[in-house]
């Protein structure tokens, strides 16, 4: 599916023009490294990308954690295998470079052994959440995420973020935020304390999480914790295994 590549790539183009750079890093550094673009992606962008989100299905693991988190993930390895759209999108030059205009730092992708890279975010049965935490960077250097809203069929599931307001003084404001597709959230993972309230009944959310950081390195202790992690959190005990780049070409 090459094909799809420069349809992406125009469509990131395409939004980056319809963004006013200064506001929006003006309004990214008030809010300490967070910021909201509403319908940021066109319809046509996203359907692409639910195009795949179709195809993989079958790789999409349950996930549970007692008191903090119900839903269900998709890994970067899945993605990498299927999914040239959404790849394509992750790696994006025009996006990369927006991204590391607004932050102001050169931004890199996350090397291809990490499955949270480049992620799918499913919210499909009652009472799916996941609650108050940071995108805590087990890199050397900063972690940023990225959520793409792809579906948004529910009045009750919300990310709720705590933003830290700079001025004479600072406060601390609860934003709720309606992920509809083409919705585009950026934020610094180690400064943003946020969940997402729970899914209703009939209803559906789909997220999907780009992941960039200012250094590609990570301690063996820190990788290791982080995969843990990711196996009992998102993605299951594939996220253990190790990754073998032919399956990741097609």
């Amino acid at each position: 599916m090459r094909h799809l590549k420069p349809t992406i790539e125009r469509g990131v183009e395409r939004a980056i023009e319809g963004v006013d750079l200064a506001e929006t890093r003006r309004s990214y550094r008030d809010q300490n490294e967070f910021v909201v673009l509403e319908h940021f992606l066109t319809q046509p962008v996203v359907d692409q990308l639910l195009y795949e989100v179709d195809l993989l299905t079958p790789d999409v693991n349950r996930n549970y954690v007692p008191r903090h988190k119900k839903g269900a993930s998709v890994s970067f390895y899945a993605i990498l295998r299927q999914a040239s759209a959404i790849l394509s999108l992750y790696r994006s030059p025009a996006l990369l470079l927006f991204l590391s205009r607004l932050v102001e730092a050169p931004l890199l992708l996350c090397p291809e052994d990490d499955p949270h890279s480049c992620a799918l975010y499913y919210y499909q049965q009652p009472g799916d959440h996941i609650g108050f935490h940071y995108d805590t960077s087990y890199y050397k250097g900063r972690r940023y995420t990225v959520l793409i809203g792809l579906v948004e069929r529910s009045e009750h599931c919300r990310l709720v973020a705590r933003v830290r307001k700079h001025g004479k003084t600072e406060e601390i404001r609860e934003t709720r935020i309606a992920m509809d597709p083409g919705t585009f959230v950026m934020f610094n993972g180690d400064k943003l304390w946020h969940a997402v309230t729970p899914l209703g009944k009939d209803e559906e959310r789909i997220i999907l999480t780009l992941q960039y950081v200012t250094n590609q390195e990570m301690g063996p202790f820190k990788k290791m914790f982080s995969n843990l992690k990711d196996a009992v959190a998102y993605f299951g005990p594939a996220a253990l295994l190790p990754w073998n780049p032919s399956k990741g070409k097609g």
